[in-house]
C-alpha cells in the first residue's frame, strides 16, 4: 500500500478487531447472529445435524413462520433408489449461509424457522399411503399458517404437498428438472415420481397455465404431452443456454405471474458432473451457478413453499449432490423469507 494516510487508518481499525467486530450495517446485523464474546461462533461440525443448522423442533411447528422438514421416501422412483437418505445427505451439510451474498440477505434473522424432522410415515412398504401421510401432514402446517421449505425423498412427494397447499386455490409452479414428470401410469400405478405434476393439475390444486419446467432434456421427452396440452411452459436444458439466463428469470416471471407459486427443485435438473448423487441422472444439465441464478432471479414471487428433491447420496462420494441440494433449499428459502416479508407489510 503507497497510502499512508490509508494504511494508518486500516490499522487504527482493524489490527486489534476480532473476527466478529464486523463494521458494515447489513454484515454486523449478521455478525451478531453468529458471534459471540467478539470471535465465537457456533462449530458448524458440532450438535445434531439440521437443515441449515436451524434449531430443531421434532413435529412441532406451533408459532412458526417456517419450518423445514424432511421426507425421507422414494417408493416412486423408477431408475435408482435412494432418495430417502437426502434428508439426512442435506442435513449433514455445513456452513450454508447465513449470508445470501447476491440477494444481500439472511434470511433466518428475524423470523421464527426450525428444521422440525421428517414426516411421520405409517409404512415403508406402501406409497399409497406415505402419499396419504404427507398431505395429511402438510395440511397442518398450511393450516398453521407455516410456510414449508422440504427436502425429499424421490419427486412424487411433491404431489402431496402441492394437494394440500393448493386446497383453496391452485398454485403455480417454477419447476427445476432434467424431466416433466407429467407422465401417465405405469404398471398399475400412476403414483411415481414421474408423474406428480400431471396428478396435481388433474387434482384441482396447480395451474398449469402458471407453470414453468426449466432444465428438461433426455431421452424421456416423448412421455411429457400432458405438459404441452395442458398448457405449461416447457424450456429445455439446450434452450435456456441459447436464451440466456436474464431471459429465462424474465419468462418465468412472466409465467407464474402475481399469484401464489411454489418452487420445486430436481437435483437431476443439473448436469450430473455438479450433481452426481441422483437416481435418474441426464448429462447436459445446468451448472449449479446456473441453477443459482435462476432462483435468486425470482426473488419477489409470492413464494409459498419449496423443496428440494431427488438427493441420493450413495451415489456421490464427493457430497457435491448434497451441498448443491443444501443451498438450493437455502436460496428457496430466500425466496420465500422475502415473499413473507411482503404479504407482512400488506
Amino acid at each position: 500500500m503507497t497510502d499512508p494516510a490509508k494504511l494508518k487508518a486500516l490499522r487504527e481499525r482493524f489490527a486489534a478487531a476480532k473476527g466478529g467486530d464486523i463494521f458494515d450495517p447489513a454484515f454486523r446485523a449478521v455478525a451478531e447472529q453468529q458471534f459471540s464474546a467478539g470471535d465465537r461462533r457456533k462449530w458448524p461440525f458440532s450438535d445434531v445435524a439440521t437443515f441449515l443448522d436451524a434449531p430443531y423442533r421434532p413435529e412441532d411447528f406451533a408459532g412458526l413462520d417456517f419450518a423445514l422438514i424432511g421426507v425421507p421416501m422414494d417408493l416412486g422412483v423408477t431408475n435408482r433408489a435412494g432418495a430417502r437418505l437426502g434428508p439426512r445427505a442435506v442435513r449433514a451439510v455445513e456452513r450454508i449461509g447465513p449470508w445470501e451474498h447476491v440477494l444481500r440477505m439472511a434470511p433466518q434473522a428475524g423470523c421464527k424457522v426450525a428444521d422440525i424432522g421428517d414426516v411421520p410415515l405409517r409404512s415403508r412398504f406402501s406409497l399409497e399411503s406415505c402419499h396419504e401421510d404427507i398431505e395429511a401432514f402438510y395440511r397442518r402446517v398450511a393450516t398453521a399458517g407455516v410456510i414449508p421449505l422440504s427436502v425429499g425423498g424421490d419427486h412424487s412427494v411433491t404431489w402431496p404437498i402441492l394437494k394440500a397447499l393448493g386446497a383453496e386455490r391452485p398454485v403455480g409452479l417454477v419447476h427445476i428438472d432434467a424431466h416433466c414428470d407429467t407422465s401417465g401410469p405405469y404398471e398399475g400405478s400412476k403414483f411415481h415420481h414421474g408423474g406428480p405434476f400431471r396428478m396435481a393439475v388433474l387434482d384441482g390444486v396447480l395451474d398449469p397455465e402458471r407453470t414453468i419446467q426449466i432444465g428438461i432434456r433426455g431421452g424421456a421427452e416423448y412421455l411429457w404431452e400432458f405438459s404441452y396440452e395442458s398448457g405449461m411452459t416447457v424450456i429445455h436444458a439446450e434452450e435456456v443456454a441459447a436464451m440466456g439466463i436474464p431471459a429465462v428469470i424474465a419468462k418465468a416471471r412472466q409465467v407464474v405471474g402475481d399469484g401464489p407459486v411454489y418452487v420445486s427443485f430436481d437435483v437431476d435438473g443439473l448436469d450430473p458432473a455438479f450433481a452426481p448423487g441422483t437416481g435418474t441422472p441426464e448429462i447436459g444439465g445446468l451448472s449449479t451457478a446456473e441453477a443459482l441464478a435462476i432462483l435468486r432471479g425470482l426473488i419477489g414471487l409470492d413464494v409459498i413453499g419449496g423443496d428440494v428433491v431427488e438427493v441420493a447420496p450413495q451415489y456421490d462420494g464427493t457430497t457435491n449432490t448434497a451441498q448443491a441440494g443444501a443451498q438450493m433449499l437455502f436460496t428457496i428459502f430466500c425466496l420465500a423469507r422475502a415473499a413473507w416479508e411482503k404479504r407482512k407489510k400488506k
